[in-house]
């Protein structure tokens, strides 16, 4: 991506108005260069080189800066691209022991001194964080922020701006939770994969054939289906304010075409913010598998003053109802009964209420197209 500009995190804090030790960022500056200057340059495309491990910080360097600044930001990163597989290790998924060590030494120097320490996480996907996520005082998921990243996480920081986002991927307590830990990333086939248009087969030997077997079961349905503890659920995120749910409606307790469910949020707490107000619906499984929870509908509200409530609607319709049919090729809502579950978060549910269809409706018809040439053994809940 050529970015017209970049801000850094230095830049940002700097712009409001908060001042970042100059000694340590010399050093830091000092250590990235050589790092680099020692490291071959990236030549086109899926070839970059990986990050930069982190410095090691000593107990020295830590009580000295202890008691010349007011709090400790610690930056943990990863990068994120095409080209090659995440991995269950070190500096990838897990925290690397320095990484570890750091956060540790930081946060225990800073808590010494009753001064606070935030971690901030600029990575493109979940990382490792139930082992550690007690230590600091705060954690901020800034994913990878691009231009603006400095700024938006100084308004963040320093409240200008009060954070309203809500994960939408889970993090699991460890790799193995993983629904596709047991056949990703597959297996080398007898006539080994070249990535189209590279030079030199450098995919060759490596696992170029995977059977998904997670099913319906991907992500949070999983987790929620088959009761895996989790780091942190589907939907999570932190407010500088608190909300109340309450007055769920239904249009009906039966199911026709459609049905409206309207709910009303307030911010009870003494700061302006806002809210996003998750659906979730279980669905009858009697003839098709189905998961726990399924995600229909989010929606955010306004920025809402202390106080202030808004009525959020949302509006589920035949589709929303819907399970595919692999036998029949088709899209069918069951009859039965549907409850229906309001929260902030997966784990955080606030409302419930149901409503019922009374007989199957054939939703949409597919063709049968691109039939498994092996047996796939999917992975199923048991009820």
């Amino acid at each position: 991506v050529n970015e017209a500009y970049s801000v850094s995190l230095i830049e940002g804090l700097n712009n409001a108005g908060y001042n970042v030790n100059e000694n340590l960022q010399t050093m830091y500056t000092g250590y990235l260069k050589t790092v680099k200057e020692g490291r071959p340059s990236g030549r086109g495309f899926m070839s970059g080189s990986g990050p930069v491990g982190e410095l090691a910080v000593n107990p020295n360097i830590v009580n000295s800066m202890v008691n010349v600044t007011d709090a400790a930001i610690i930056t943990i990163g990863r990068n994120s691209g095409e080209g090659s597989d995440r991995k269950a290790e070190a500096g990838d998924f897990e925290l690397t022991q320095v990484e570890k060590d750091m956060i540790r030494l930081i946060t225990d120097t800073y808590k010494a001194k009753n001064k606070k320490v935030v971690v901030i996480l600029n990575i493109g996907g979940v990382i490792e964080t139930a082992s550690w996520k007690e230590i600091p005082d705060a954690i901020l998921l800034t994913w990878q922020g691009g231009q603006e990243a400095g700024n938006s996480i100084a308004d963040i920081l320093c409240g200008k701006v009060n954070p309203s986002g809500k994960l939408a991927s889970t993090f699991p307590v460890k790799y193995a939770d993983v629904p596709s830990s047991n056949n990703f990333p597959g297996k080398v086939t007898a006539q080994p994969q070249q990535v189209q248009g590279q030079q030199g087969g450098a995919m060759r030997g490596q696992p170029a054939e995977v059977t998904y077997e997670e099913g319906i079961y991907v992500g949070y349905r999983y987790y929620s289906s088959f009761n895996v503890p989790v780091s942190y659920e589907f939907g999570y995120g932190l407010s500088y304010t608190t909300f109340d749910y309450s007055n769920l409606k239904l249009s009906s307790t039966n199911f026709s075409n459609n049905i409206t469910i309207t709910a009303d949020i307030r911010n009870a707490g003494k700061v302006a913010g806002k809210e996003i107000v998750e659906v979730y619906l279980k669905a009858p499984a009697l003839k098709l598998d189905k998961p726990e929870n399924e995600l229909k509908g989010f929606i955010k509200t306004r920025v809402l003053q202390p106080g202030e409530s808004q009525t959020v609607t949302f509006v589920l319709d035949s589709r929303s109802l819907a399970s595919f049919s692999p036998s029949a090729s088709t899209w069918v809502a069951e009859a039965g009964k549907y409850d229906v579950r309001i929260g902030a978060s997966l784990k955080d549910i606030r409302l419930t209420g149901s409503f019922n269809l009374a007989k199957d409706q054939i939703v949409k018809k597919e063709s049968i197209a691109l039939v498994p040439k092996v047996p796939v053994n999917e992975l199923k809940a048991k009820r």
